[in-house]
């Protein structure tokens, strides 16, 4: 056949948690492309695959990249892994699938664990509109409009050393919002620990989180967080004409990153008294 990239997402800690159509390309694969060699390795030699694996990372992505994609074009069938879960998801393998669509290479990517998707369904909240963020911003003000303003249920990964500031942000703005800590998913320790926001900052405030940490949250209430949001929005608009942009397109760029529609801004810019007395 052709060469090819095959995206084959592992365990996220349970090994048996791989699949059989995983296990058939990386047996069938001439090139297994991982994050560190050692531990994927150790999933191999579980299920006895043998093959070349080759390192692939966030820092050494557009160099690797290159290769192999020039080994497909030869004809090489290249498996891309992460450490664990679906390669690209909050792991390396963007740059290499852009590389393999501009080169015109079929890629093919096949379904299996993610911890993101494991722990909203092990939340409870609703799961018909959500959010997958990755990890959360550190700082504060960014921190609190996706957490506190979210308009859907969030799901993203958090460091633990973070976990307890991050669900104090919540729990002093929305002490009653419901909250979900999926913590070590799959593992011998693992932990679902779901409440308040006040409830579970008070428990991890008595007992540290420890491990991988993925968080969900459920959405805001209909109306919470939206005055403000349009507040601090229609600041940002007028401080951008005033540094010379034009109304319009700023209003509509304001709009994409805060969800406040254009032509809201755009009314309370224009009809708002310094405006007009320009």
């Amino acid at each position: 056949m052709s060469g090819r990239l095959v995206v084959c997402p592992t365990p996220i800690g349970n090994l048996e948690d791989v699949t059989l159509r995983v296990l058939a390309a990386l047996r069938a694969a001439d090139l297994v492309a991982c994050e560190d060699t050692r531990h994927t390795r150790k999933l191999l030699d579980r299920y006895g695959v043998t093959g070349a694996l080759v390192s692939y990372h966030e820092h050494n992505e557009r160099e690797r990249a290159a290769e192999l994609v020039a080994r497909m074009r030869a004809g090489a069938v290249v498996a891309l892994v992460s450490d664990a879960g679906m390669p690209l998801v909050s792991d390396p393998g963007f740059i290499l699938v852009q590389a393999c669509i501009a080169a015109g290479l079929s890629v093919e990517v096949l379904p299996g664990p993610s911890s993101a998707l494991a722990a909203l369904v092990a939340s409870g909240l609703a799961a018909e509109r959500w959010r997958f963020v990755g990890f959360l911003p550190r700082k504060k003000a960014e921190l609190e409009r996706l957490v506190v303003g979210t308009q859907e249920t969030l799901v993203a990964f958090e460091s633990p050393k973070r976990l307890v500031a991050t669900l104090a942000l919540l729990a002093e703005k929305d002490p009653g919002r419901q909250v979900a800590v999926c913590r070590e998913l799959t593992k011998l320790h693992e932990e679902v620990r779901r409440g308040s926001a006040a409830e579970i900052t008070a428990h991890y405030e008595r007992e540290p989180p420890r491990g991988e940490v993925v968080l969900v949250v459920a959405a805001a209430p209909p109306g919470a967080g939206a005055p403000d949001m349009a507040e601090r929005a229609l600041a940002a608009l007028r401080a951008l004409v005033d540094a010379g942009a034009r109304p319009r397109p700023a209003a509509k760029a304001l709009a994409e990153l805060t969800g406040v529609p254009a032509n809201r801004l755009y009314r309370a810019l224009t009809e708002s008294p310094a405006e007009r007395q320009r």
